[in-house]
C-alpha cells in the first residue's frame, strides 16, 4: 500500500481554504469543509485496492513530466500523483477561482 503524502503546497492550500471559508462561513462549517477534501484524499490510500488510477487527468500539470490526476470535492481540485512508495496530493484548488492561479 502507498502512503499519502501532502505536500508543503497542498498543506499551504489546505490552510488558505480552512481561513477563507472560516471568516466566510463559521469555524464549524470551516472545519467540515476541510476535513472533506481531507476525506476525499485519504480514500486513495486503501489497502485492499489500488485507487490512485481513480482520479481524471488533469489537463492544467499536462506540461509536466509526470502524470497528474484529480479528484473533485465540493468546489475542490486535488491535484495528485503516484510515485513508487507514495502518493503525492501536490495542490487544493478551489475551482471558483480564476484559473490561472492553478499552475
Amino acid at each position: 500500500m502507498k502512503q499519502l503524502y501532502w505536500t508543503e503546497r497542498a498543506l499551504k492550500d489546505l490552510q488558505k481554504i480552512d481561513l477563507f471559508n472560516s471568516e466566510l462561513l463559521g469555524d464549524n462549517k470551516a472545519s467540515e469543509i476541510t476535513l472533506k477534501i481531507i476525506a476525499k484524499a485519504d480514500f486513495l490510500e486503501n489497502p485492499s485496492f489500488d485507487f490512485t488510477e481513480i482520479g481524471a487527468p488533469d489537463d492544467d500539470f499536462s506540461h509536466l513530466k509526470r502524470k497528474y490526476r484529480k479528484l473533485i470535492e465540493g468546489h475542490y481540485k486535488i491535484t495528485y500523483r503516484s510515485g513508487k512508495s507514495k502518493i503525492y496530493i501536490n495542490r487544493i484548488f478551489d475551482t471558483r477561482q480564476n484559473p490561472k492561479k492553478n499552475k
